[in-house]
């Protein structure tokens, strides 16, 4: 077995540091909204966005104005997107059944799978509009059934951005506010004067809107953890060295610390990727951005073999995973830690984040071990329900009940079932005491 590094990025000690900066700042500004309200998120909306308007809830004849900025092939293609999005999330729908059984005779158990009753959704857009975000989380949302969706983004350049506006209205968001950043998140999860907390928080975003919906899970639900956008290909001779190149930049544009990981068991294509890498930096119009990440994220690892690239590509975990090999349906039939897989050189992580149907918020920093991304399904509640319909049953499961509670010590437990066995059973059970076995 032979694994070698091409190329390293940044430690993780490196990254450490950088995120207890987030940490306190978020933790300061949030405290902020909590003590102040809208006066904070009003301060802070100047503060890191140069932008208070009268509101920030935007109103119908403003969201029609903004929709009609946007030229027919604009909005077709916006509509487009959105209808994959959502003829996905209804055929995931569709499988998450409502079920009913009776175990045994006069006992009926249950669930039921109930939308969360109100969920802010943000959309970034203060570097780039992402106007596919809005697809994901309240379209998503919309599709559930989630009877309230609010909707934040931050301005773009200074104004609220057509293309994001119409996703969001389009997608069914009920209420849609021009704010950004923790006051955004914050607003939503804690509430102000004149926005309603929410349930659960969905989204993307940079470091700080990250952190905020970590600090605030518990007093809200959120949708995952996430980072910074990751990418990895995982090729073999198979394809070239542009291909390979192209997609790992065209993820790493995201922001300054993006990884993108090229995990290879050709030598060939692993420097010939390389010196592609270099020069579409010369010509890719955010290599500035781009050129940052690959410098301290960027990876290149050599492998033997497919089984030493499937054991890495595992432990790293990455957000997005692009296979291009000679097998696979092999990677798809045996990987188990990633956040989305795209398989084959026609297959493309653009196309996921954009257009093709699939959730693009998907689980970064290692969290694809133990959770998948945005789905219909993070908007559903599974809510189980019991009920005991026959005197037999309640006398007879009630029994069980007692003499288990009193194994475990729960007196006031047992009592609970010991009512039953005497009312409905007809055996007088001594207070506090097992209920005796009766023999059929």
């Amino acid at each position: 077995m032979a694994i070698t590094y091409l190329k390293r990025g940044k430690a993780e000690t490196e990254r450490a540091a950088d995120d207890a900066k987030t940490r306190a700042i978020v933790e300061d500004t949030l405290a902020q909204i909590t003590a102040e309200g809208d006066a904070a998120v009003r301060r802070l909306s100047q503060q890191f966005d140069s932008y208070t308007p009268d509101s920030f809830r935007l109103s119908a004849d403003d969201i029609d104005a903004l929709i009609a900025q946007l030229d027919p092939q604009e909005l077709a293609d916006i509509e487009f997107a959105q209808a994959q999005v959502v003829a996905f999330a209804r055929a995931q729908r569709a499988s998450m059944t409502d079920i009913e059984i009776e175990t045994m005779p006069g006992v009926i158990l249950g669930h039921k799978n109930i939308p969360v009753q109100s969920v802010g959704c943000y959309v970034p857009g203060g570097k780039f509009p992402m106007v596919a975000s809005a697809h994901m989380s309240v379209a998503t949302a919309a599709v559930a059934g989630v009877p309230r969706i609010i909707a934040c983004t931050p301005p773009f350049r200074g104004k609220p951005n057509p293309a994001v506006i119409a996703a969001m209205h389009l997608g069914g968001a009920h209420e849609i506010y021009v704010l950004g950043g923790i006051q955004a998140v914050g607003a939503m999860a804690l509430g102000t004067q004149s926005i309603d907390p929410v349930h659960m928080l969905v989204g993307p975003g940079n470091a700080f809107v990250a952190e905020a919906k970590r600090q605030l899970f518990g007093r809200v639900g959120i949708d995952l953890f996430a980072g910074p956008t990751e990418t990895m290909v995982i090729a073999d001779d198979t394809v070239d060295a542009e291909l390979c190149a192209t997609d790992l930049l065209g993820q790493a544009e995201h922001g300054y610390n993006s990884p993108a990981v090229l995990l290879t068991n050709s030598r060939k294509l692993a420097e010939a990727t390389l010196a592609q890498i270099d020069r579409l930096l010369k010509i890719l119009p955010t290599a500035d951005t781009a050129g940052v990440s690959w410098e301290d994220y960027g990876e290149v690892i050599l492998c033997d073999t497919h089984d030493e690239m499937l054991a890495i590509a595992d432990e790293i975990a990455s957000e997005h995973v692009q296979v291009m090999t000679d097998r696979d349906d092999w990677y798809l039939e045996n990987m188990t830690c990633y956040g989305a897989l795209f398989l084959g050189p026609r297959t493309n992580v653009a196309n996921g984040d954009k257009v093709i149907g699939t959730n693009h918020t998907l689980p970064t920093r290692k969290a694809g071990r133990y959770t998948g991304g945005l789905w219909i399904g993070k908007f559903l509640k599974t809510h189980s329900y019991q009920k005991i319909t026959t005197d037999a049953a309640a006398a007879q499961v009630g029994a069980y009940g007692s003499r288990l509670c009193m194994l475990e010590g729960f007196v006031g437990h047992a009592e609970q079932c010991n009512l039953r066995v005497r009312r409905y059973g007809g055996v007088n059970v001594p207070y506090g005491a097992a209920a005796p076995v009766v023999q059929d």
